[in-house]
């Protein structure tokens, strides 16, 4: 049996434009003279069953020619149901990480499978599937803009060096909500050689950010550090801390015991549990990119970046300032 040839590019062009001018999958596959059957294959792969207008003759090409077998019908998701493409472009537009994402729909959509993607598939979305200035806008959302997507296997250590620490798994309920504020989520951002750092801490309902000035990367000098801004606010609103695995926060026990506020790690490799956090850090490296020497900065000059990122409005707190929420909460402590 003699084997059909493959659909060329400019035959997807006219598909596309046949479609257009509204011609079913039979009339489009007379004009080419192919096969009515080729062409509702095509459709019904690159396009939306029965719904064929956001079929692309370019990435349909593209797949076909590069082996669409290597991306797994979960990653055509964002393809067929263009409402969750645009959904998922437009939150890594505000900045969030596709394991936010993938969160945010499981929750928002917990019936409908159809609204539902994996973080795995967004990657592979941004760096298979997307091309040219497409693939790189959508990279350019991401919190480090790698060119290439590197596997982190590897670089993993076995064992956590932390002792007595508790797991996020254990932390109240009530943090996941956001509704009751006092719950922060903290870390370091690095500096030049490594050698320098300033401690970051968020409130997870209003996004309140503390920024600390760091002598050095120890366990003693973060905790005291991080102890002397926290005692500065009112109890009510200091009740947890989730940190990630670094050992800066070693000293957690004593901390707690100096400031009444317990500590929870997160999983291994899941920074996504601190995302307010991580997209806090983000902001702070737009104006401390990597490299900087933090030991060269004041103390002025650390809270002037403090100050302004507290007094941005935000769109998830109505457009009030997180400054102008947490103020408000002080009040009603007081």
């Amino acid at each position: 049996m003699k084997k059909t040839p493959k659909l060329t590019f400019e035959e997807r062009v006219q598909i596309r434009t046949h479609l257009e001018h509204q011609l079913r999958p039979a009339q489009i596959a007379k004009k080419l003279d192919r096969h009515r059957s080729t062409i509702s294959r095509e459709l019904n792969l690159w396009g939306i069953k029965d719904n064929y207008e956001d079929y692309n003759p370019s990435l349909a090409h593209t797949y076909c020619r590069e082996g669409y077998g290597i991306i797994r019908r979960f990653e055509f998701k964002l393809i067929k149901h263009p409402f969750l493409q645009k959904l998922v472009i437009r939150k890594l537009k505000l900045r969030w990480s596709p394991q936010q994402i993938d969160g945010y729909l499981k929750r928002k959509f917990p019936k409908n499978k159809d609204m539902q993607v994996s973080h795995e598939s967004i990657y592979k979305y941004i760096y298979t599937v997307a091309r040219g200035a497409l693939k790189k806008e959508l990279i350019s959302y991401l919190r480090y803009s790698k060119s290439k997507r590197k596997s982190n296997v590897g670089s993993r250590k076995s064992s956590i060096r932390i002792k007595d620490r508790i797991s996020i798994d254990y932390r109240p309920k009530e943090v996941d909500d956001r509704v009751v504020p006092g719950h922060w989520e903290s870390d370091l951002i690095i500096g030049k050689d490594r050698k320098t750092a300033i401690g970051t801490i968020v409130e997870r309902k209003t996004r309140f950010t503390i920024l600390v000035p760091l002598k050095n990367r120890t366990a003693v000098e973060v905790r005291k550090a991080f102890a002397r801004e926290l005692k500065k606010l009112p109890k009510e609103l200091t009740k947890t801390m989730t940190h990630d695995n670094g050992l800066e926060m070693a000293q957690h026990k004593m901390f707690t015991k100096q400031t009444d506020i317990q500590v929870y790690f997160c999983h291994p490799y899941s920074s996504w549990e601190r995302g307010t956090n991580e997209n806090t850090n983000g902001l702070i490296r737009d104006f401390w990119p990597k490299g900087t020497d933090f030991n060269q900065l004041s103390t002025y000059q650390i809270k002037k970046v403090q100050k302004l990122l507290n007094e941005r409005p935000r769109k998830i707190l109505n457009w009030y300032s997180p400054a102008e929420v947490f103020l408000d909460l002080i009040n009603k402590v007081a």
